[in-house]
């Protein structure tokens, strides 16, 4: 018993998706974009659909009383499609797929603090002649500080080695309870979650979620060229306690800065920052294929321990 209750007082400052009252150990999720003309400089006419589909495992293991070791696995597929008839070498339409295992060690400190180092080995790919360029190594370092009851900051970095080049982003952990009905909590700029709690069953509030991913392309037409993927999704949710730990969880809202680009192997920048790329000089080869921002729905089933 006192090992599951030191568990479920570290896992909840390491969960990428985590309100403060629960720890989510599976969520399976579908997300489905409204159909998009092109851009208006595009020569192509008619309307692009997303769709996507994610499933996210986190079973952290108790060493001690000062130590956890953290484990997931995310899935997620991304299908981007229409019905224009596009040269051979473009993509089209975009399938890729991404498996992204987290591991590393939580070390609790004797002030209470913590310190995460987690390994993040990522398979990003369209699962076509797969070879060792299709995959990618990362990992994050959090420092975590308990300024008191109700606040827990995290100061940290995540690195990628994206098939662009290096991406390096600086992270805020955030679980901040306001009241006992209002909180905050988030890994920003990544993602975050403004929860209203209406009742014991119920929370709603307003989400974002925002992300750049690279997939190796291994089709032959255009074998070794990648997609990179940008979104920010901003919205409203509702979560709904179904029964025990089974929650469903509805998302809706818009896409900002959305595009899926096609570029060739060896076009590469210098360094990734958030908002910003540094020896960014890249041609796009789909550029003719852009679509426009648009609205989303995601609906979430999650099994969540409580806290």
């Amino acid at each position: 018993m006192k090992s599951i209750l030191v568990l479920l007082l570290i896992i909840g400052s390491v969960s990428f998706a985590t309100a403060q009252e629960t720890f989510d150990m599976l969520t399976i999720a579908g997300h489905f974009a409204t159909p998009q003309p092109f851009e208006a400089e595009s020569t192509y006419t008619g309307k692009t659909t997303e769709r996507g589909t994610m499933v996210n495992l986190n079973v952290p293991i108790v060493l001690n009383e000062k130590q956890t070791w953290y484990n997931s696995v995310n899935y997620m597929q991304w299908n981007v499609n229409n019905d224009i008839e596009m040269a051979n070498d473009i993509a089209n339409p975009i399938n890729v797929y991404g498996l992204i295992l987290r591991s590393g060690l939580i070390q609790k400190l004797s002030n209470g603090n913590s310190i995460q180092l987690v390994f993040i080995p990522r398979l990003m790919t369209d699962f076509k002649n797969i070879n060792n360029k299709h995959f990618q190594f990362g990992g994050t370092f959090i420092y975590e500080k308990i300024y008191h009851q109700r606040l827990k900051i995290g100061y940290g970095v995540l690195y990628n080695q994206e098939v662009f080049g290096a991406n390096v982003t600086p992270l805020l952990n955030l679980e901040w309870k306001i009241s006992d009905r209002w909180s905050m909590s988030g890994l920003l700029p990544i993602s975050s979650k403004i929860k209203y709690k209406v009742n014991k069953n119920l929370n709603l509030g307003i989400h974002h979620f925002g992300l750049v991913t690279s997939y190796r392309l291994g089709e032959e037409a255009y074998q070794n060229d990648y997609i990179e993927r940008r979104s920010i999704d901003l919205g409203f949710f509702v979560r709904y306690k179904i029964v025990g730990g089974i929650h469903v969880e509805g998302r809706y809202g818009y896409s900002l800065g959305r595009s899926y680009k096609q570029y060739n192997q060896d076009d590469k920048i210098d360094l990734a920052l958030p908002l910003v790329t540094i020896g960014d000089d890249r041609t796009q080869l789909n550029e003719n294929s852009n679509f426009n921002n648009g609205a989303y729905a995601n609906v979430r089933l999650v099994y969540a321990i409580k806290l």
